[in-house]
């Protein structure tokens, strides 16, 4: 199979429903190896950070994502990266040294301490989310914009049933 695919070649072969359902099946095995490993990330440090680790890719997204909610703290990444907090402190520590992140007193309760991109932080998140955006083009570098454009919708609405039948079983099972 060509990675110069189009519509009609996808649908080309008439597969019965049980066999559709397995080559999705494998080809979510694959997608969950290479997403596994991190290939995207690892290729994005690679190329930008070599120094950084993935745990440092993961704290520099978490804080990105969270500053737009309110003020990060070393407990806030701990929380949504679900680690210890002593790791995350330890994380956030490597990457003050590293001139990445810079820690400073909270604007609501300057007891606390909060933890911010600097400059260079926010240069390597843009470098790093430019990486992955270049592999995911290159993916689709041969694809019709309405193949894109169907995929897109296609594939958040399968992750969004996925989410859905996932949570419903967790709240069967809680139930």
């Amino acid at each position: 199979m060509t990675s110069a695919m189009n519509t009609r070649e996808v649908e080309a072969p008439a597969l019965t429903e049980d066999e559709n359902m397995l080559r999705i099946g494998q080809a979510m095995t694959r997608m969950r190896l290479l997403t596994g490993r991190r290939m995207i990330g690892r290729l994005a440090i690679q190329n930008v950070a070599p120094g950084l680790e993935l745990s440092h890719l993961d704290v520099l997204d978490v804080v990105r994502r969270a500053e737009a909610t309110g003020e990060v703290t070393v407990g806030t990444i701990a929380e949504i990266l679900r680690i210890d907090p002593s790791r995350a402190s330890r994380i956030v520590a490597d990457m003050v040294a590293r001139g990445v992140l810079r820690r400073k007193a909270s604007q609501a309760d300057a007891r606390r301490i909060v933890v911010v991109l600097t400059a260079l932080g926010q240069r390597l998140l843009s470098e790093i989310q430019a990486q992955k955006r270049s592999v995911i083009g290159s993916i689709f570098a041969d694809w019709s914009p309405e193949d894109i454009a169907s995929f897109s919708l296609l594939f958040d609405r399968y992750v969004t049933g996925y989410e859905g039948v996932i949570q419903a079983r967790l709240t069967e099972t809680a139930d």
